[in-house]
C-alpha cells in the first residue's frame, strides 16, 4: 500500500503520494494549511479511481470530462500527467517519464495506491 507523505515547506504544506517501493508517483501543490492539504488528499483519493484518461500526446485527441488524468509531453520532451478534480482544479502532478508507457504505469499506480494510502507526517 502506498502512502501520502505530508511535509511542511517554506511556503506551506504539500504531499507526495509514494508507491510501496518509496518512489514518488504524484505531488500536490503547496497548500496554506495542514487542513487544506488533507482536503487535497481526500480529493485525490476520490478522483483517482473514477478519473478518465485524456491523452494529449495524440494528435486530435478527444477531450474528456473531469475528473481526468491528462497525459502530455513537457518542454524537455518528457511524458507527464496531471490529475484534475471534478471542478477542473489540478490536484496532483507527476514527475517526468522517458516513455509514455512508464507515464501510464504511474497513473495506474496512483489509481491503485491513492484510495487506501495512509497519511504520514514527514
Amino acid at each position: 500500500m502506498g502512502k501520502f507523505a505530508v511535509k511542511t515547506v517554506n511556503t506551506g504544506v504539500k504531499f507526495d503520494l509514494k508507491a510501496d517501493n518509496g518512489e514518488v508517483i504524484a505531488t500536490s501543490e503547496v497548500y496554506s494549511s495542514d487542513a487544506a492539504c488533507r482536503k487535497g488528499i481526500g480529493s485525490v483519493r476520490r478522483n483517482a479511481v473514477e478519473a478518465k484518461l485524456e491523452d494529449q500526446t495524440v494528435e486530435g485527441f478527444a477531450k474528456v470530462t473531469h475528473p481526468k488524468f491528462e497525459v502530455y509531453v513537457d518542454k524537455a520532451g518528457e511524458f507527464r500527467f496531471r490529475l484534475k478534480a471534478k471542478n477542473g482544479e489540478t490536484i496532483a502532478v507527476s514527475e517526468g517519464y522517458k516513455s509514455k508507457a512508464s507515464c501510464l504505469n504511474g497513473i495506474d499506480s496512483v489509481r491503485r495506491n491513492a484510495p487506501e494510502a495512509e497519511i504520514f507526517i514527514v
